[in-house]
């Protein structure tokens, strides 16, 4: 893991400089948008919806829309001048019970690593915690904005997790009509309350969906449903592909030169190949007269070598 903040966790006089990493990974099966057709990917264009025009980054500003459906547009400075912290200290306010948070306020999860120099505060703290069965609400600053948490303790370690703001969690507004509820039905939930009791194993369950999607995509694979896009990193694997690869880029080389690509030529070679041999001669001539500017001894060896290896040279060509 990689730290992502470097500060202190103060609490007193007591300074303990810690790192920061992330807790958690969302492994949530993510899909793109693309053409049914050949699997191109769909692309979105920042088109304004007053006048219809594309609008590059340059000109895109944040706006706030007010209740009536106005927008007040927001400038660099405007961001600037609001309240902002980059402070490098986790501060602890109180120690409460760990039973009067709502686990509806937790919002993300990090795990608190000491520096060396803060081992031991860092183990004083954990076991404080412990000991006391509470909670440490801390408020600390990520990303320039302050925010609460609270540090608790998981395993051997003390994990922090940021909290939303009372303000963020919604009151239901609909109301649940009961009725009467006999005390037979009660007894009878409680039986199967009673007959599901257990201890909590995460290893017990399993993201089925992201196995399933996982399953269908390695048939498709295997069955050779793939759209091949110009985006595409990997080929089927077939050697006519890395050949035609191969032809390409040599003959992009050549254009760069200002050569003759050859793909022409190639194309006939191709058809010769698949000829009869009876056209095999003709390949032998021409490298003969390729050989006639060099010594005697040399073009007996052209002419040998020619002969045995006329097939390598039409699959080259």
């Amino acid at each position: 893991m990689r730290a992502i903040w470097k500060g202190a966790v103060s609490f007193g006089l007591v300074s303990v400089p810690v790192k920061l990493y992330s807790a958690t990974e969302s492994h949530d099966v993510s899909f793109r948008q693309v053409h049914a057709k050949d699997g191109g990917r769909i692309k979105y264009q920042r088109v304004c919806s007053i006048d219809g025009e594309e609008v590059p980054y340059a000109d895109i500003a944040k706006g706030y829309e007010t209740e009536d459906g106005e927008m007040v547009v927001l400038t660099d400075d405007d961001m600037a001048a609001l309240p902002s912290t980059s402070s490098r200290e986790i501060a602890v306010e109180k120690f409460v019970p760990s039973d009067q948070i709502d686990p509806m306020l937790f919002e993300k999860s990090y795990y608190l690593e000491p520096e060396s120099t803060g081992a031991k505060p860092y183990a004083l703290l954990r076991q404080a915690l412990l000991e006391a069965d509470r909670m440490a609400v801390v408020t600390v600053a990520l990303r320039q904005r302050t925010t609460t948490a609270v540090l608790r303790v998981r395993g051997d370690v003390i994990v922090m997790q940021t909290m939303m703001w009372p303000d963020e969690i919604r009151t239901p507004d609909f109301k649940i009509e009961t009725g009467e509820v006999k005390e037979a039905e009660v007894k009878m939930a409680q039986m199967l309350v009673e007959t599901l009791a257990g201890d909590f194993e995460p290893e017990e369950f399993e993201d089925d969906y992201a196995a399933a999607v996982e399953a269908v995509v390695k048939a498709k694979i295997e069955g050779g449903e793939v759209k091949r896009t110009p985006t595409s990193t990997k080929t089927g694997g077939e050697v006519v592909d890395l050949l035609a690869a191969l032809q390409r880029s040599v003959d992009a080389a050549k254009t760069a030169r200002g050569e003759d690509s050859g793909t022409e030529e190639t194309d006939e070679a191709e058809e010769a190949e698949e000829a009869a041999p009876k056209k095999a001669p003709a390949r032998k001539s021409a490298a003969k007269k390729t050989t006639t500017k060099k010594t005697p001894a040399k073009k007996t060896a052209a002419k040998k070598t020619t002969a045995k290896k006329a097939p390598a040279k039409k699959k080259a060509s």
